[in-house]
């Protein structure tokens, strides 16, 4: 079983995003049975919330649903994901503050597995859940592709 963790500073907007759409892709593909995939926040800011109504939207239009999903903090038994992947630096610093030299998976920005050096902006900021939704779907496409390539 391969396991994917998305991490953002909340937990509401992009992570979540991230895991909804992978796990679309992920089903689609046939791979449920392969794949174990989950978000989480690097902060407590807002532990417990549902999904932002932005993502909740722009998800809708494709048809996928984000119903039980509620923010979380990252946690010990995270470490045990094969791949930790961040949406901006500050997410990918603060994750590895968390593993402090412990033993985990690959950490990762997104758009790397698309071959970009650039973040996933915070739409909470920027109002703009739409280009938000491209760049995950981007970002998500690519990493599949790499777990396929390399896991499957």
């Amino acid at each position: 079983m391969v396991k994917v963790l998305f991490v953002c500073l909340g937990n509401i907007c992009r992570s979540p995003m991230a895991e909804a759409i992978f796990r679309d892709m992920v089903e689609k593909e046939g791979l449920s049975e392969k794949i174990l995939i989950d978000s989480a926040a690097t902060s407590s800011w807002e532990h417990g919330n549902p999904v932002h109504s932005g993502t909740r939207k722009e998800l809708a239009k494709v048809g996928i649903g984000v119903e039980g999903m509620y923010s979380r903090i990252l946690n010990d038994n995270d470490l045990d994901a094969d791949y930790i992947v961040g949406m901006d630096d500050s997410n990918i610093e603060n994750i590895k503050k968390f593993i402090a030299g412990r033993k985990t998976g690959e950490v990762k920005k997104l758009l790397e597995y698309a071959g970009e050096d650039r973040i996933i902006d915070d739409p909470w900021y920027t109002g703009d859940f739409k280009t938000t939704f491209n760049d995950v779907t981007k970002g998500c496409t690519a990493l599949l592709d790499k777990i396929k390539k390399d896991n499957l």
